[in-house]
């Protein structure tokens, strides 16, 4: 029995459906789903990279890149061959956050910049389980080597419980596993990886990496809007005869250093 396919999250309806030539009758019609047009929005239009686009969708980068490419393909079809393009079907559903993208960075917080509006606005009634990376009441600044999670769980877009939650060892590769178990969909941390970001976008968790100060504070400014953090915030691990260095960089530069201990 073939297994599901699993809905893939998109930001807004299409505003235009239907597309041709004007020059002559066209030929037959092309279709285009609404999950590649979304990459095609994403991607192209709002400069993401196929990971970030993974993440925003709630999908594999695989996928978006399968994706991406029947989408274009579709396109080069239309515009060639003088076909009508129409924008529809796929196996999608409607962020629930939908605040309508903008650009890669569409608002200015009083903290710092919004990846995009689905990231920076969350409805009044949102519920949600956000985890934040940490250690002595702070938000913990590696993500590979974090011990501790502090788990908060939202309805009707306030924080009703929170629970702070040992890790017992788990490495990065397992803690978007761990979150996931948790029902976590939402992240906050400082410092993190390619490949911890991958397997969080996999697993469909929101990241807000780059997130400093007390882990209670950046919960509650997430709900508001105003949470400052760095969507481009990395962490690029070397070795070298065994011994590990890493660092951490924010966007225009401004970044710290791990000391070896953030997730990749």
């Amino acid at each position: 029995m073939p297994r599901p396919v699993k809905r893939r999250r998109v930001c807004e309806p299409p505003r235009n459906a239907r597309f041709g030539p004007l020059d002559g009758a066209p030929a037959e019609s092309v279709v285009l789903a609404v999950d590649e047009y979304e990459t095609i929005r994403l991607i192209d239009l709002l400069g993401l990279t196929q990971e970030e686009c993974a993440g925003q969708m709630g999908v594999a980068r695989t996928t978006v890149q399968a994706l991406y490419e029947a989408a274009r393909a579709k396109l080069a079809d239309m515009l060639v061959n003088g076909r009508l393009l129409h924008v529809k079907g796929g196996p999608y559903e409607l962020c629930p956050r939908a605040g309508g993208c903008r650009g890669k960075r569409c608002a200015q917080s009083a903290g710092g910049s919004a990846f995009c509006a689905r990231y920076q606005t969350i409805s009044e009634d949102a519920n949600m389980k956000i985890a934040v990376t940490y250690e002595n009441g702070l938000v913990f600044q590696h993500f590979g080597h974090t011990q501790q999670f502090k788990l908060y769980t939202v309805e009707n877009g306030k924080i009703t419980s929170s629970e702070v939650m040992d890790t017992n060892g788990s490495g990065h590769g397992a803690l978007a596993v761990f979150l996931k178990t948790h029902g976590v969909d939402t992240l906050i941390c400082g410092g993190i990886g390619g490949g911890a970001r991958t397997a969080l976008a996999e697993a469909g968790i929101a990241l807000y990496p780059g997130a400093r100060g007390a882990a209670d504070a950046q919960a509650e400014a997430l709900l508001a809007g105003t949470l400052a953090y760095d969507p481009d915030t990395t962490c690029a691990h070397h070795e070298h005869h065994g011994e590990g260095h890493e660092g951490c960089h924010g966007h225009h530069g401004e970044g710290h250093t791990c000391g070896g201990h953030c997730g990749h």
